[in-house]
């Protein structure tokens, strides 16, 4: 990752923004923490996130679930200026406040298709503390709501040089891609291998049997590629709140259905066809039990050409 990092280190030493002379660092500390209820996969999360923040500090879980305007005091606390909160509810879902403390913005998302590191077991793997290279998708900039929550995100993930904890090294990407109004977060590897004879004359098209004399490998060569390492979830947002977990709400997502509504619906579509079931097999009986069909129900009519009419 040397060479990433040194790339890297040029352009930000070059067109890093001094004032009087004095370079300005940007400092940023993110306290990590969730709420009573959260599942073991949830938890598992959280320990991800917090081995890829170096910058992070994690907390005890919340007590409480209402009283959210408490998290900006442990911030305070512990100098953090921005919080990622796990919210569950129900032991099934999943809801994640980001929140820049103390003056805000706060944007409240809901969790789905979460993998963690040990759960589909990723080839790929980073070293612990280094920073990450954020990439955004371009739809970010399409929006306002969209920028706002992009800004929210590049400081909750994006690793400050010179952080608590932090190894001098890039190797690693976070990508955030928006796709069905969801936002798609994946973490890569950058992996650097070094380029064969072989894989270079197959790239320039020289056949296997004069790649030893026409073929010279150059030193130093490198082939670079991304292998997953995870997490991977999809974040959907919301609402945004003004201040830091209040305030008003300047954004809705109008769109979002909360997902106990869903269950909801699932059970009343159960539930109508067992009672459409009931009220045929209702019918059906008494509709027997009018023509005379059912014993001991009603009175059949008996026919003019009956044979106990006729004989009688």
């Amino acid at each position: 990752m040397a060479a990433v990092y040194k790339s890297l280190s040029k352009s930000s030493t070059s067109k890093t923004p001094t004032s009087n002379g004095v370079p300005k660092m940007n400092k940023q500390r993110v306290l990590i923490l969730s709420s009573r209820g959260v599942t073991y996969q949830h938890r598992h999360l959280l320990n991800d996130l917090y081995s890829l923040l170096p910058h992070s500090r994690k907390d005890a879980k919340l007590d409480t679930k209402t009283k959210l305007y408490q998290l900006n005091e442990l911030a305070e606390l512990y100098n953090c200026n921005n919080i990622l909160f796990f919210e569950a509810r129900k032991g099934k879902d999943l809801y994640i406040w980001c929140s820049r403390a103390p003056n805000g913005p706060t944007v409240k998302m809901h969790l789905q298709n979460l993998h963690t590191m040990a759960e589909l077991h990723f080839p790929g793997n980073c070293l612990k503390g280094s920073r990450p290279i954020l990439s955004f998708d371009a739809t970010f900039s399409s929006q306002p709501h969209l920028l706002l929550i992009k800004e929210l995100l590049s400081h909750i993930f994006g690793v400050p040089q010179g952080a608590r904890k932090t190894k001098p090294f890039v190797d690693h990407v976070m990508g955030f891609t928006i796709a069905d109004g969801k936002i798609w977060i994946r973490c890569f590897q950058i992996s650097e291998t070094a380029i064969s004879k072989t894989d270079t004359a197959k790239e320039n098209g020289v056949p296997d049997a004069a790649v030893r004399s026409k073929v010279s490998k150059k030193p130093g060569d490198t082939k670079i590629s991304l292998v997953e390492i995870g997490p991977r979830f999809v974040l959907t947002p919301i609402v945004i709140l003004e201040s830091s977990f209040g305030g008003p709400v300047i954004y809705e997502n109008k769109e979002f259905v909360s997902p106990n509504q869903i269950r909801s619906e699932l059970r009343l579509s159960k539930a109508g066809r067992y009672n459409r079931r009931s009220e045929q097999a209702l019918e059906n009986r008494n509709k027997r039990g009018d023509m005379g069909l059912r014993t001991g129900v009603g009175e059949r009519k008996k026919d003019e050409l009956d044979e106990s009419v006729l004989f009688a």
